[in-house]
């Protein structure tokens, strides 16, 4: 069984782009060979620096892969040589951001309608 081993791998790319706040999606520009994907944001809280459809990444599966093992990478580089406490500090510049995007919201009067 080839095939299981590569949704297998589909599966564990879609779970550390998970974790790391990101999802993947189609490609957007000219792709001739259709097999090129696109790594972006996977809601609206998860990487507030970032607008919902950015795309963090695009390329093949297995560039995706070895782009997301160098922000893991990057991560623990900062916690073990930085600074120990630098995933709390990361999640409060996060939520700041997040208040900030609200704030501007609040004050631009530009609230979104929920659709029921």
């Amino acid at each position: 069984m080839t095939g299981w081993n590569t949704i297998k791998q589909v599966r564990a790319l879609e779970d550390r782009a998970h974790r790391l706040g990101m999802k993947f999606a189609q490609y957007r520009h000219n792709d001739y060979n259709e097999d090129n994907v696109s790594l972006i944001p996977k809601d609206q809280d998860s990487l507030p620096v970032y607008t919902r459809d950015a795309q963090l990444f695009a390329g093949s599966l297995e560039d995706a892969d070895h782009f997301m093992q160098g922000i893991m990478w990057a991560r623990e580089y900062d916690r073990l040589v930085v600074d120990r406490n630098i995933d709390a500090k990361r999640g409060r510049k996060e939520q700041d951001e997040r208040n900030r995007q609200v704030l501007k919201t609040l004050k631009d009067g530009a609230v979104p309608k929920k659709e029921v």
